[in-house]
């Protein structure tokens, strides 16, 4: 299993060492920037699993450099490390994305105990987010995001073309869709080509997702269109 990776930004060296050893010994892999700017960088230059975030940095301010990040990337969970007083930070972070703040002096359970909630809740929002994009008939399931297609246990390799046709009948499964539907569902209404070209395309579809398999499931009905639908 892949480590998570932690960077951390803090200008404190013995806060940041700190912070280093008992996340290390944790099992996370960890990344350390002293300032803003070489955070923002280290940032941009890998892929993170979480941020812990100090505010009060030299050069660029912890609310500028999460600011920035916010502005590419809404995803990847930022905990706040913010002084006792510092209600505005506070209200700023969270304002601007931040998941989490933590005050200083912390104890370090608390910082372990956040992290593992932080991102305990972002793992499931992005089960939530891949599953947004599952498409399933029978046993033929595609992924849009990662545009993977498999039917049973195969994989099916598709051009885009194929995979954007096969991914508009699968949204209409059941519905009996015209070659005009299908013509502008996909190629768009500007298209003025050959109208033979969905005919032409559902056949090399066949040949991937029917052909080498007992139960066919995309089936013409004549004088209308295609559907995607059970052989019975």
């Amino acid at each position: 299993m892949d480590k998570t990776n932690i960077l951390i930004v803090e200008d404190e060296e013995k806060i940041a060492r700190l912070l280093e050893l008992e996340l290390s010994y944790e099992g996370y892999q960890i990344g350390k920037a002293l300032d803003g700017l070489e955070g923002l960088t280290m940032f941009r230059e890998q892929s993170w699993d979480l941020v812990l975030l100090d505010v009060m940095l030299p050069g660029l301010s912890g609310i500028e450099v999460l600011r920035r990040i916010r502005s590419g990337d809404e995803d990847t969970p930022v905990i706040l490390l913010t002084a006792k007083d510092s209600v505005e930070d506070k209200v700023s972070g969270l304002d601007l994305g931040a998941n989490d703040y933590i005050t200083k002096p912390f104890q370090i359970e608390e910082v372990l105990a956040r992290i593992r909630a932080t991102l305990r809740l972002s793992r499931k929002q992005e089960e939530v987010d891949q599953n947004q994009h599952l498409l399933q008939f029978a046993d033929l399931k595609m992924n849009e995001v990662t545009r993977e297609v498999k039917r049973g246990e195969d994989f099916i390799e598709l051009t885009p073309r194929e995979f954007n046709l096969l991914a508009y009948l699968m949204k209409n499964s059941r519905q009996v869709l015209s070659r005009e539907q299908l013509l502008n569902g996909v190629w768009g209404y500007d298209y003025y080509g050959d109208t033979n070209i969905v005919d032409v395309y559902i056949r090399y579809l066949r040949n991937k997702i029917d052909k080498p398999y007992d139960q066919p499931i995309i089936h013409t009905v004549r004088g209308v269109g295609y559907v995607i639908k059970d052989s019975r």
